[in-house]
């Protein structure tokens, strides 16, 4: 359901979310779309429940239903090559499309959330994850 009472208002809006990924990675909309819903629950599953439930109040309207209630597990451990897995085997994308995504799914979250929700998001995930943000392009 979405509406929750976010705290604090951010200018990026769901639509300009995925617009943001589709224009970062090449794909089309509906692929980006797909694209950043798949890639915000990998991210998720891969969290602590409190910081799931902290993104979830701070993502935009509709991407907050997609990680909201996902009972996740902080893992240094699991890396960025299997997550970039499971969100292929679920999209159809090609790898490097996937990996691509990634890179914008986070570079935009960290534009669309506050510091320090971002700060604990990547803060759980290996480095990896951290590495795509920072990536040359």
């Amino acid at each position: 359901m979405s509406g929750w009472n976010h705290p604090e208002e951010f200018d990026v809006d769901e639509q300009e979310f995925f617009r943001s990924v589709a224009a970062s990675t090449g794909l089309g909309r509906e692929e980006a779309a797909d694209l950043t819903r798949a890639t915000l629950q990998t991210l998720a599953q891969r969290l602590s429940e409190g910081t799931v439930r902290d993104l979830a109040l701070r993502l935009p309207d509709g991407l907050d239903e997609v990680v909201r209630g996902i009972k996740g597990r902080p893992s240094k451990q699991v890396g960025l090559e299997n997550a970039e897995e499971k969100v292929r085997e679920r999209t159809g994308l090609r790898l490097d499309e996937v990996h691509a995504g990634f890179a914008a799914v986070l570079a935009t979250l960290r534009e669309a959330v506050p510091e320090a929700t971002y700060a604990k998001v990547v803060g759980q995930l290996p480095h990896q994850f951290r590495d795509l943000v920072d990536e040359p392009t």
